[in-house]
């Protein structure tokens, strides 16, 4: 499938989905605590979901059982929700969810920590997210789609930590995997070249330790190989003539 460019009619659609995603994710980030388990979070994302008027994307995307992905600690990414892991001190947990809205996605990611967490831990969720800031500095039009990957991965080493290659970002628009694949680590090649109107999921996953990683016998929750915590950060983006639109975050 070729790379898509939006029109404005389809930029609104994205724009109002990535609006209620934000908020969604605001929201969800206020009931982070000790106590609480991975489903009450999905059922509660689900609802504010459905309440906006929204469909969720994930839920029964090629199977997978629930609206928002849970993954603590080791999880990287695609964690299933389950009454049974409740979230402890100390944990840190990473969400990643999508709406539909008048057939449009957005999808975004945030990794909290659970009450008070270790300086290394919140070093992880630091850097993560301002790695996803550092690779979409290069998110203009003319330039090309891996100096983004590129970005990335340097702002994550440099800080001693590694990046997932095992898993990347997509385009995104009326399907939630679009082309192109985004990698967040240099590739052969500068990658596709940017255009006005594309929109894409950017979302570093970084690990505190190795960058390989397993899938559990659920196929769905990919693990850390070492068994060290793993940090999520994603927004959908809309690549314009200067600094890129970012779709999927509130004023806040």
């Amino acid at each position: 499938m070729a790379i898509t460019i939006k029109s404005h009619s389809e930029i609104e659609k994205m724009r109002e989905a990535g609006k209620i995603l934000a908020d969604v994710h605001d929201r969800l980030g206020e009931i982070i605590e000790p106590g609480i388990s991975t489903l009450d979070i999905d059922r509660k994302g689900e609802e504010m979901i459905r309440k906006a008027g929204c469909i969720p994307s994930f839920l029964n995307y090629e199977g997978y059982p629930a609206s928002i992905c849970v993954s603590v600690n080791d999880e990287v990414v695609h964690g299933i929700p389950n009454k049974k892991n409740i979230l402890k001190e100390g944990d840190i947990v990473s969400l990643d969810a999508g709406v539909i809205y008048e057939g449009y996605h957005s999808d975004a990611a945030r990794t909290y920590g659970v009450g008070q967490i270790s300086d290394e831990d919140q070093r992880l969720i630091d850097i993560t997210r301002e790695s996803f800031f550092e690779g979409i500095k290069l998110a203009t039009a003319g330039n090309h789609l891996h100096d983004i990957s590129q970005a990335i991965q340097k702002y994550v080493e440099d800080a001693g930590f590694s990046v997932v290659r095992d898993l990347v970002g997509h385009g995104i628009g009326s399907n939630l995997h679009e082309e192109p694949q985004i990698p967040n680590f240099k590739t052969v090649g500068r990658g596709p070249k940017l255009r006005e109107g594309m929109t894409l999921a950017i979302e570093p996953m970084v690990n505190i330790g190795d960058w390989k990683v397993w899938i559990l016998e659920d196929d769905w929750t990919v693990v850390t190989r070492d068994g060290s915590k793993s940090a999520h950060y994603e927004n959908t983006i809309l690549i314009t003539d200067k600094e890129p639109e970012i779709l999927s975050l509130t004023a806040k």
